[in-house]
């Protein structure tokens, strides 16, 4: 029998982005923690992108999150991915978790909650916490009390507030227990992005101690 290992801690800031270009640009203000989400691109670019955001993540020591594309993730050595629930029913866990994969699990309500759980994952993220632009949902708008019941279930696993957040927001969200808050619209619509994630970066800072 294979014992879990405990995850590594979190940062407690968790910016995604679309591109690699975001990262070139953002990555030196002092991000550890980044996911790359990308959509609907030929697979010899995204795997391109996916490597370039390898390099860029390393040497900024940072820690590189892909979303969703588990067996190109295997394929190209990465070390952590996220999995929506729509892409739990295709995901090969048993591959995945002998690749050594860490990995994250998108949730929505207490059905998702309890399916993620099943699958040891290294962290469980809620969303959404305040309604967001980023996609259509058929789920309202969680709240951070929301936070606060998913973390009593879930104990020492991580916990990622998404939807919504902005700075503003995030004090909130830590007190009603989320272990980090994920970031994505507030900081690429914003007129200054590199303004924005020092102000994510200021404010999420203690949170790491």
């Amino acid at each position: 029998m294979i014992l879990k290992q405990p995850s590594a801690k979190l940062d407690s800031f968790y910016p995604i982005f679309d591109n690699t270009d975001w990262l070139k640009r953002l990555l030196p203000l002092g991000i550890k923690l980044v996911q790359l989400r990308i959509k609907d691109i030929p697979e010899e670019q995204l795997r391109q992108e996916i490597r370039l955001a390898k390099q860029l993540c390393k040497a900024a020591d940072c820690t590189l999150v892909i979303n969703d594309y588990w067996q190109i993730a295997i394929e190209e050595q990465c070390e952590f991915i996220h999995i929506g629930q729509e892409d739990l029913d295709d995901a090969d866990m048993a591959a995945i978790k002998h690749a050594g994969l860490k990995f994250g699990i998108s949730t929505h309500d207490r059905e998702e909650l309890d399916r993620a759980l099943a699958f040891e994952p290294d962290y469980i993220a809620l969303g959404p916490v305040y309604p967001t632009i980023l996609k259509k949902m058929k789920w309202h708008q969680q709240g951070v009390e929301k936070l606060t019941e998913w973390k009593q279930v879930m104990g020492d696993i991580p916990l990622i507030a998404i939807g919504g957040m902005t700075p503003e927001r995030a004090e909130g969200a830590f007190h009603a227990g989320a272990d980090c808050v994920a970031a994505v619209t507030n900081i690429t619509l914003d007129d200054n992005p590199e303004n924005k994630v020092t102000e994510w970066l200021n404010i999420t800072r203690g949170q790491n101690d």
